[in-house]
């Protein structure tokens, strides 16, 4: 397999800021000294990975989890002869893994982490946002990973999750969401209009509707998408109504929700009106 480093970047919201995610593998390669201004987040997902981090270093394999410090002089190769290294990363802005967190910017004593359920999460998010870098899918889920990454590992103290009102401001996301359906308010402006931190906002959210607001909507999509195809809207047409990305963003979420592509639900339901 070739060496590749891939990056995509995706926005927290609409038109909101941009967060860099980098899918890497390789055999050989030798990073220089560099830093970055984020913190940069990684899981390895193949081989292993030589850091040279803090006077040390740090030896990755499958499954860890690696927070390097912004401003922190750090490199990377291979950790093995063969087999290489693969990894996923994100590059956070420090605000916002200080968001439902107390006591300012996060520091992390231990910057190789074991946590499988969290780096299952991290990898899972990053895959599915470098294929599709949906706005509000990445607001609902990175800084929601980011601040669970502070407060499991990070000498931040929790703040508190209680939220009054929390269902009613389930409610008002939800209407604003229902009503500006292919072009959704970020989350950070909902939060602010609400005085709200974004973490308090989808804190209330996800305990009320039990799913986070991408999520929320993408179902909403499909339930109109669903009326759209049988009265004879071809699958492209309907994704653009709705708000979907594409055809293909479309078509991922009608079979998470419906089992069925939409092009076999539109065929199956004009058959039965025959």
């Amino acid at each position: 397999m070739p060496e590749e480093a891939l990056w995509t970047r995706a926005r927290l919201g609409r038109c909101g800021p941009p967060l860099d995610l980098l899918t890497a593998r390789f055999d050989k390669h030798v990073y220089a000294p560099h830093a970055h201004d984020e913190y940069t987040i990684g899981v390895c997902v193949g081989g292993t990975e030589i850091i040279d981090y803090r006077g040390g270093h740090i030896r990755t394999g499958p499954g860890s989890i690696v927070v390097l410090a912004p401003g922190e002089m750090h490199t990377g190769g291979p950790g093995e002869a063969t087999g290489g290294y693969a990894y996923r990363a994100l590059y956070a802005a420090p605000g916002l893994l200080a968001d439902g967190v107390l006591g300012g910017l996060p520091h992390f004593r231990e910057p190789l982490l074991d946590d499988p359920e969290l780096a299952a999460a991290l990898r899972t998010a990053h895959t599915e946002l470098a294929r599709c870098p949906d706005p509000l899918e990445a607001e609902s889920r990175l800084p929601w990973l980011l601040t669970a990454l502070a407060r499991r590992h990070s000498t931040a103290r929790a703040d508190t999750d209680a939220v009054p009102g929390a269902a009613g401001v389930a409610r008002l996301v939800r209407d604003r969401l229902a009503d500006e359906l292919t072009a959704p308010p970020s989350l950070a402006d909902l939060a602010a209009d609400l005085g709200l931190s974004r973490y308090q906002l989808l804190r209330a959210f996800r305990t009320t509707m039990g799913i986070p607001p991408y999520a929320w909507l993408a179902q909403h999509r499909v339930a109109r998408a669903r009326g759209l195809l049988e009265a004879g809207l071809r699958p492209a047409e309907v994704a653009a109504v709705v708000g979907f990305a594409d055809q293909a963003h479309l078509t991922r979420w009608f079979r998470r929700v419906l089992g069925v592509t939409p092009a076999a639900y539109r065929s199956g339901v004009r058959t039965l009106e025959a």
